[in-house]
């Protein structure tokens, strides 16, 4: 009986650390390009309302509440879109004796002047060094997609609130 000729298909894992590497750096992408959208709307209604000679102090108590609420939840989104892209550092440091999975980490071998028996040691444990590394990265992929939802909900909301506070006056 013969076997059926080996595929070179990577690893689960590999394959997986892969597609989290990806997934980070499109969450990545899409933050900017949201953060670039707020900073676009925010300038021209800004642009508007100045060339208007408009003061949210002229509008009446329920639609200045609407008013600062959506300038709330604009901010809201910024901090939260910014909070996307602010690189991430592991939970857990590394210490020697452990695989090294990420930047972090072989900054600090480094420090310690320990780069080369880390690397050693990431080499003699690939199978753990890669678990680490798979956990790390979907942390960080997961924390930034929670932020790009969140700015992506508080800025929806700040599109409502802003004009219905305009025509609500």
């Amino acid at each position: 009986m013969t076997r059926a000729p080996r595929t070179s298909r990577p690893r689960a894992d590999v394959r997986l650390l892969a597609e989290l590497r990806g997934e980070i750096a499109r969450a990545d992408a899409k933050a900017t390009v949201l953060v670039g959208m707020l900073g676009l709307t925010g300038g021209v209604l800004s642009a508007l309302l100045i060339n208007l000679r408009w003061s949210p102090g002229r509008l009446p108590a329920p639609a200045a509440l609407l008013w600062w609420s959506g300038t709330a939840l604009l901010g809201t989104s910024l901090l939260a879109l910014l909070m996307a892209v602010t690189p991430r550092y592991g939970r857990n440091r590394w210490v020697p004796g452990l695989p090294l999975t990420y930047f972090d980490d072989i900054r600090r071998a480094a420090r310690a002047g320990l780069l080369a028996s880390a690397l050693a040691d990431t080499e003699r444990a690939p199978a753990r060094a890669l678990r680490a590394a798979l956990a790390e990265n979907s942390r960080i992929a997961a924390r930034k997609h929670f932020w790009i939802r969140t700015g992506l909900i508080a800025f929806g909301a700040s599109t409502v609130l802003l004009p219905v506070s305009l025509f609500a006056a």
